[in-house]
Parts: structure tokens; C-alpha cells; sequence
């Protein structure tokens, strides 16, 4: 069975299952499986609260499996402290539901490992669309992190030697917002990498999503 964990969208998979990649003011809520959060692209400082009202509305939905995606994001024009706040506030709340939660993460990863840290959180956190070296992959993994692999992984050789390195039981595979690459081909590749990927992470959702 394949598993699209981060997507934005949907290919109605007759064998697998995907993890639709939602916001809160333009959500549907009949998809069988979807995530939702506040990206820190798209924070609004008028709206936030009641986008946050409605975050916690929705976590608490059977096929609401998850949180995100959110997180933090330096290249964006959005405050870091703002985004600081916000994230923190998603955090409490997956906690609070016992929610996975999906995180987009740019030059910031020692901050979202601080703010674990600091804030003790014990839910699943999984980093969509890994595409850096060993090392920032070492320090995730050490910390607890899961890390999703998208179609970076089809063609940088680089990445491919960091996904052999990874915990496979630490390991997710995704699409995110590609259209082109299809969920089958990220596994072919990952497939060639690690023979028993399919079967791990299998396990691996099973475990973190509790199905």
C-alpha cells in the first residue's frame, strides 16, 4: 500500500492513501483522509485567532489525521516572531488532540528542534519535502523528526545518499504541490534505494497516524 503523506493534490489512489493538504477558511472536510493548518506563508494577523478557532474545530474530525502544514520559514516576508507565535499555538493544539503534525520548515531547523524542545512535545513531527544533507538530516532524525521525501529524491543523487542514511522507520514519501510527479514514482526510486520501503512505511503510518 502507498502512502502520499503530504499532498496537495489528490489522486483518489485505488490502493493507498493520501494525506490532502488543507487550510482552515477553504477546507473540505468530505475527504478521506486530509491535514490542516496555518502555513507561515499565509499568516494573517486580523484573521488568525478565528483561523486558529477553526484549526482546533477541525482537529477534532475522525479523518482529520493530522496538523499542517505549518512551521517556519525564513525567506518569507512574514515575521519570524509572529510566526514564532502561531507555530507554537499549532503545536499546543496537536498536543492537545494527540495530531501528527506535517512542517514546512526553510532555514530554521535548529528553531522548530528548540521549540520542541521547549515546549515538550510528545505528538509525531514530520518535516515535508526533505531535500538537505546528512548532517541538518542527522540532527532531525536524533531529535525525534520524521522526515518526508518528495521528488527531490528522483533526480539529486545527494539526496538519494542522505535517504539511505535516514532511520527507514523514520521515513515518509510524499508529492506536496507537483503535479507532474506522481506518488508511484518517488517509491520507484525509493524503492531502488531500500527494497522494503513499502512495507516500512506502511508501518511507519500505522504507528504515527494510530490506524
Amino acid at each position: 500500500m502507498k502512502i502520499n503523506v503530504h499532498t496537495h493534490h489528490p489522486k483518489d489512489l485505488s490502493e493507498g492513501i493520501e494525506i490532502v493538504n488543507q487550510y482552515p477558511a477553504t477546507l473540505d472536510n468530505s475527504l478521506p483522509t486530509y491535514s490542516v493548518g496555518i502555513h507561515p506563508w499565509y499568516i494573517n494577523e486580523d484573521t488568525i485567532e478565528e483561523e486558529l478557532v477553526l484549526l482546533e474545530q477541525q482537529l477534532q474530525q475522525a479523518n482529520c489525521i493530522a496538523l499542517g502544514e505549518c512551521g517556519l520559514d525564513k525567506k518569507t516576508n512574514i515575521s519570524l516572531n509572529l510566526q514564532v507565535e502561531v507555530f507554537k499555538k499549532q503545536l499546543l493544539l496537536a498536543e492537545k488532540y494527540k495530531k501528527a503534525v506535517i512542517l514546512h520548515v526553510v532555514s530554521a531547523y535548529q528553531e522548530v528542534i528548540a521549540i520542541k524542545r521547549e515546549l515538550d512535545i510528545t505528538v509525531p513531527l514530520i518535516i515535508h519535502g526533505f531535500n538537505k544533507k546528512e548532517q541538518v538530516a542527522e540532527s532531525l532524525w536524533k531529535n525525534g523528526f520524521y522526515l518526508s521525501f518528495g521528488r527531490h529524491l528522483i533526480y539529486n543523487e545527494d539526496l538519494q545518499a542522505t535517504f539511505r542514511q535516514v532511520p527507514k522507520e523514520q521515513v515518509f514519501l510524499e508529492t506536496d504541490d507537483s503535479k507532474e510527479v506522481s506518488i508511484e514514482e518517488v517509491y520507484a526510486i525509493a524503492s531502488a534505494l531500500d527494497s522494503q520501503i513499502e512495507v516500512t512505511i506502511e508501518q511507519n503510518y500505522k504507528k504515527v497516524f494510530n490506524k
